[in-house]
């Protein structure tokens, strides 16, 4: 065999190894854009029915087969809600308590984050996690009990209060993470320069986890503004939550789909909104603390 001729057969098995190369490429995102489809799907696929039935009449929602998109919307839905009485009352109940406990969560959880990933306190981390991942339920009656003893039932002091049992766990892990792999060289060289521990928390490492507070803000504002199990059972008539207020529509003599379904989706907008307007935050800190020094 000639020297050409072999040259030209390394050629032929490097094209071959590029082709292989390429189709695994095209393989990997087809099976990676599927999984996605088919984990997205259900939920993509709920919205939009309770989109459907938040734009039907009655007739239309109880018809058969079912009907998704209707010959004329029901904005009367929308509208019944919205002029609700009691609605603009429970969605400051909401921001009321969603804004404290999620600003105190910040306040309080960012700094123990600190302190706990530079002191390498594993055995606090753990606790953390314990109360991350213990139910909310296990806190509630103690905490009925002892708001009931001091005569806060009914306001919306024991809801922010309990709030924070879920929103500063979550604060706490995630800043732990974030701050573990953030560089080190940085606050040496300020300490050095004599700023002091809280100067270069405050003037340093805020400023590098940026993305990281993004994504803690974010998830505690989810997590309390959705919570239904502390607002039903500590909420009186008048601190409603909107999740509570979504299920007192719920009755046994009458289910109206429509006007339900369309308090749903006011309740879920104000967190929808904020989740895409923070998206490329959001991101940026899932995936900064991936690579040391991110």
């Amino acid at each position: 065999m000639s020297l050409r001729q072999i040259a030209l057969r390394q050629i032929a098995l490097r094209q071959i190894a590029l082709r292989q190369i390429a189709l695994r490429q095209i393989l990997g995102r087809i099976g990676l854009w599927l999984s996605v489809f088919v984990i997205v799907s259900p939920a993509i696929l709920f919205f939009l029915w309770m989109a459907s039935l938040s734009l039907k009449f009655e007739i239309d929602n109880a018809a058969y087969p079912p009907v998704f998109i209707p010959e004329h919307f029901a904005w009367k839905n929308y509208a019944d809600v919205l002029a609700s009485n009691r609605f603009l009352t429970y969605f400051v109940n909401s921001l009321i308590v969603t804004g404290s406990a999620t600003g105190l969560a910040m306040l309080v959880g960012v700094p123990a984050g600190y302190g706990i990933a530079r002191m390498a306190a594993h055995k606090s981390a753990i606790v953390i996690l314990i109360a991350r991942i213990t139910p909310g339920l296990s806190y509630l009656i103690p905490l009925f009990l002892l708001f009931q003893w001091l005569g806060l039932l009914g306001t919306l002091v024991p809801q922010i209060i309990i709030h924070l049992v879920v929103t500063v766990p979550i604060v706490i892990w995630i800043m732990i993470g974030y701050f573990e792999t953030t560089p080190l060289e940085l606050e040496e060289a300020a300490l050095i320069d004599g700023a002091t521990r809280w100067q270069v928390f405050r003037h340093v490492a805020l400023p590098i986890a940026k993305p990281g507070l993004a994504v803690a803000f974010i998830l505690a504002v989810i997590f309390s503004w959705n919570n239904f199990v502390f607002g039903i059972v500590l909420a009186g008539r008048e601190t409603r939550t909107l999740p509570v207020a979504v299920y007192n529509m719920i009755s046994f003599d009458q289910l109206s789909w429509g006007p339900l379904a369309a308090a749903a989706l006011i309740v879920t907008a104000p967190v929808l909104l904020l989740t895409m307007m923070a998206q490329r935050q959001i991101v940026a800190g899932l995936t900064a603390g991936a690579v040391k020094g991110g």
